[in-house]
C-alpha cells in the first residue's frame, strides 16, 4: 500500500492506491471545503433559470415539451386530470341534450323514441359517454335516428378524443421512453488522472458501458470550466474552454464495447500548458465530459455527462487494465474500473519543461546569430532590386540579368554562413572540411565561372552593333557619360 499526500490549503488530501489490485476500493479525495460544481458527477446541471413574467407565454405555445420536461408526479397528475375532466364535460353535453328534448321524463315509454336510449340521468349520460369513447360497446345505450344535434355533437366528440388520446398518450410516452436512464448504465472514472503516455504528458479518464447492447455512433467532448478577465476587465466566471480529446485524428468517436481511457495530450495548444502538479494546489477549475450516442435497441439519443473538479485530478497516476484475455472471449473486471496506481511524472508543467529543454540545448546561441546575418543579407539584396529598378528597361538589357549582383551576395553569403558553421564545428570535422578536395578555394572558382557564364551570355545575347561597341565584353568605355554614371551606380 503506497499513499500520495498533497496540501491542499490548510488540510492535506490521502490518495490511497494498491498495485496489484486485490479489491480494494477506489481512491478518494478528501474534500478542502464545499465546492460548488457547474455539473455534479451524476451529470445534473446545478443551473437554475429564473421565470419573467413577460415570457411565460414561451412555455406554453410550446406546451408539449413543457409537459414532458415537467416532472413525472406532476405529468401523472396532469394526465388524469385532464381526461377526467374532459370526460365530465362531455358527459355533461349529453345529459344537456337530452334534458332539452324531454327525453329524461320520457325514458321509460316504449313508444317514445329518445336521443340516447336508456340515458335516464347523469350518471346514464356519463356511462353513455364513457362507452363511446372507450369503444367498449355494451349495447344497452346507444344513439338512435331521431336526434340530429346527437349526431353532430356524436361526431365533434370522436375528433376531440382522438386528439386528447394522441396529446396525452404520446406525452406519457416520451416521457417514459426517455433515454436518460439509459446514462445509467454509462460509466465514468471517479478520478480523472495526469501521467506521461507516449512520451508526452497527458490528461486521461475512463468511460465503459455495462450493458450489452452497443451505442451508435458514441462520441465524446470535454469543456474546462474556469473563471478568468480579459484583457479589457472583463470578468467571465464560467468560461469554456474545449479540450482536445481526438478531434482532429477521429479518436473522439468511440467503439464503445469495453472500458476505454480518453487521453487529451498537454501541449503548447492546451488550456493546461502552464498546469503543474505545485500549481494544481491553487488552481480552480472544472473538466465537463459529454458523452452522446445512439441507443442501439430504441434508436434514440442519449447523453450521459459527468465532471472533474481539480481535487479530483491525480497528478502522477495511470488506471489499472481491467480486461483479461479467458478462454475465447475477452472479460472486463469492473470492480478495477476506478483503480489508480502512481507512475513517475515530472512535477514540472509542459511550459517549464520545454523552457529547461531550451536553456540546456547549446546550440540555440549560433542559431539566433546566424538568423541575424540571414536578415541583413536578405535587406542587402532588397536595397539592390530598389536600385535596379529604378533604371530604364534598355539599360537593364544592356547590362546584362537582372539578377545578376542579387545572385553574386547570395552566393557570398552562403560564403560567410558556411564559414561561421565551420567555426562552430568540433575540431574533427574541421580537420575533414579542410582537406584540399573540400577547400573553399574550390569554391570560390566555382562562383566566379558562375559569375561569368551570365555576363558572356548576356553579351552574346545583344545586337551586332551593341557587341562592337562592347568590345567582346565590358561596353561602358563606349557609352555616354550620364549612362556610364548610372551604370556604375548600380553596382556600387
Amino acid at each position: 500500500m503506497s499513499a500520495l499526500r498533497r496540501k491542499l490549503g490548510d488540510e492535506y488530501q490521502v490518495v490511497s492506491t494498491s498495485a496489484s489490485g486485490g479489491g480494494l476500493p477506489p481512491p478518494r479525495a478528501a474534500p478542502r471545503g464545499k465546492r460548488q460544481r457547474f455539473v455534479d458527477k451524476n451529470g445534473r446541471c446545478n443551473v437554475q433559470h429564473g421565470i419573467f413574467f413577460g415570457e411565460t407565454s414561451r412555455y406554453l405555445s410550446d406546451l408539449f415539451t413543457t409537459l414532458v420536461d415537467l416532472n413525472f408526479f406532476w405529468n401523472l397528475f396532469i394526465f388524469i386530470l385532464t381526461y377526467t375532466v374532459a370526460w365530465l364535460f362531455m358527459a355533461f353535453f349529453w345529459w344537456v341534450i337530452a334534458y332539452m328534448r324531454g327525453d329524461l321524463n320520457k325514458a321509460h315509454d316504449d313508444s317514445y323514441t329518445p336521443c340516447v336510449a336508456n340515458v335516464y340521468n347523469f350518471p346514464s349520460a356519463f356511462l353513455f359517454f364513457i362507452e363511446t369513447e372507450a369503444t367498449i360497446g355494451y349495447g344497452y345505450r346507444y344513439i338512435t335516428d331521431k336526434c340530429p344535434e346527437g349526431i353532430i355533437f356524436f361526431f365533434f366528440q370522436s375528433i376531440l378524443g382522438s386528439i386528447v388520446d394522441a396529446f396525452l398518450i404520446g406525452c406519457m410516452f416520451i416521457k417514459m421512453s426517455q433515454p436518460k436512464k439509459r446514462a445509467e448504465t454509462l460509466m465514468f472514472s471517479e478520478h480523472a488522472a495526469i501521467s506521461m503516455r507516449d512520451g508526452k504528458l497527458t490528461l486521461m479518464f475512463r468511460v465503459g458501458n455495462l450493458r450489452n447492447s452497443h451505442m451508435v455512433s458514441a462520441q465524446i467532448r470535454c469543456k474546462l470550466l474556469k473563471s478568468r478577465q480579459t484583457p479589457e476587465g472583463e470578468f467571465l466566471p464560467l468560461d469554456q474552454l474545449e479540450l482536445d480529446v481526438g478531434f482532429s485524428t477521429g479518436a473522439d468517436q468511440l467503439f464503445l464495447v469495453s472500458p476505454l481511457t480518453i487521453c487529451h495530450v498537454i501541449d503548447a495548444k492546451s488550456p493546461f500548458y502552464d498546469l503543474s502538479q505545485r500549481s494544481m494546489q491553487t488552481e480552480q477549475f472544472e473538466i465537463v465530459v459529454i458523452l452522446e450516442g445512439i441507443v442501439e435497441t430504441t434508436g434514440m439519443t442519449c447523453q450521459a455527462r459527468t465532471s472533474y473538479t481539480e481535487d479530483e485530478v491525480l497528478w502522477g497516476h495511470r488506471f489499472f487494465p481491467v480486461i483479461s484475455l479467458e478462454e475465447g472471449f475477452f472479460k472486463v473486471d469492473y470492480s478495477q474500473f476506478h483503480a489508480t496506481f502512481e507512475v513517475p511524472t515530472p512535477p514540472y508543467s509542459v511550459k517549464e519543461q520545454e523552457e529547461m529543454l531550451l536553456m540546456s540545448s547549446p546550440l540555440i546561441a549560433p542559431a539566433v546569430s546566424n538568423s541575424k546575418e540571414r536578415n541583413n543579407s536578405v535587406e542587402c539584396l532588397d536595397g539592390l532590386d530598389e536600385v535596379g529598378t529604378k533604371l530604364p528597361s534598355k539599360l537593364q538589357k544592356i547590362t546584362g540579368r537582372e539578377d545578376f549582383p542579387k545572385k553574386l551576395l547570395r552566393m557570398s553569403s552562403t560564403t560567410s554562413e558556411k564559414a561561421y558553421s565551420m567555426g562552430d564545428l568540433p575540431m574533427k570535422l574541421q580537420r575533414i572540411s579542410s582537406v584540399p578536395g573540400n577547400s573553399e578555394e574550390k569554391l570560390v572558382s566555382k562562383t566566379t565561372k558562375m559569375m561569368s557564364d551570365p555576363m558572356s551570355q548576356s553579351v552574346a545575347d545583344l545586337p551586332p552593333k551593341l557587341q562592337k561597341l562592347s568590345g567582346g565584353g565590358r561596353m561602358e568605355g563606349h557609352l555616354p557619360p550620364k549612362l556610364r554614371k548610372m551604370n556604375s551606380d548600380r553596382f556600387t
